[in-house]
């Protein structure tokens, strides 16, 4: 397990990070969780900037898409052992890399806040250096991906997308999305309507792929 290259001045604060609302409406991480994903968004943004020079606004975006997104998070959340650690109601099974997601991005927020910005930056880039560097290409999301696919293979057309009615809690419900193209479907389901079209993309890719 990885151990986080911080000590907390304030112990509640990553006490209040592991707190999801699921289990307290009004003393969670919510708050904590939003500032934490626009630290994470700037030292990513300014650790790419510095990596990879010569790469245009569009290939940095995606590398930037791909290394926020709440698959990696959630893997991320993991090596740090988090998945035992937070608090949460009960949920299914599509939204426990969404917990974890939010409850890294949680951290961050509490070490900003505890520490200042550039120790919180040292932190995110000291695990994130090593996720920059594995993909010399920047990747394509799903959905591009897919489009890419489709309009070269089929003439130009484009993949269907169709939202399902979503399942589960109101208050914490996953969302179903299926997409269409070239005689096929996936399903793809997530803790919100772009995810759940970003898994449907993956999915039919890999169909399609075959």
């Amino acid at each position: 397990m990885r151990k986080l290259n911080y000590n907390f001045k304030d112990k509640g604060l990553f006490d209040l990070a592991l707190v999801q609302s699921g289990v307290d409406s009004v003393h969670n991480n919510e708050r904590l969780e939003f500032i934490g994903d626009r630290v994470l968004g700037l030292s990513v943004a300014g650790l790419l900037y510095e990596m990879y020079p010569n790469e245009s606004e569009g290939e940095l975006a995606r590398r930037h898409a791909m290394l926020v997104s709440t698959e990696t998070l959630g893997r991320v959340a993991r090596e740090f052992g988090l998945d035992k650690l937070v608090r949460h109601g009960h949920m299914t099974a599509g939204r426990v890399q969404h917990v974890l997601a939010d409850a890294m991005e949680a951290v961050f927020g509490a070490i900003y806040l505890d520490g200042g910005f550039d120790v919180a930056q040292s932190v995110i880039v000291d695990v994130w250096r090593d996720l920059a560097a594995m993909d010399v290409v920047a990747p394509k999301d799903p959905k591009t991906a897919l489009q890419e696919f489709v309009q070269q293979a089929d003439s130009g057309n484009l993949p269907v997308y169709e939202y399902l009615e979503p399942t589960g809690a109101s208050h914490s419900p996953t969302f179903n999305v299926r997409v269409s193209a070239m005689g096929h479907s996936a399903m793809g389901v997530g803790a919100s309507k772009k995810a759940a079209s970003i898994a449907a993309a993956d999915a039919l890719l890999k169909i399609l792929a075959i």
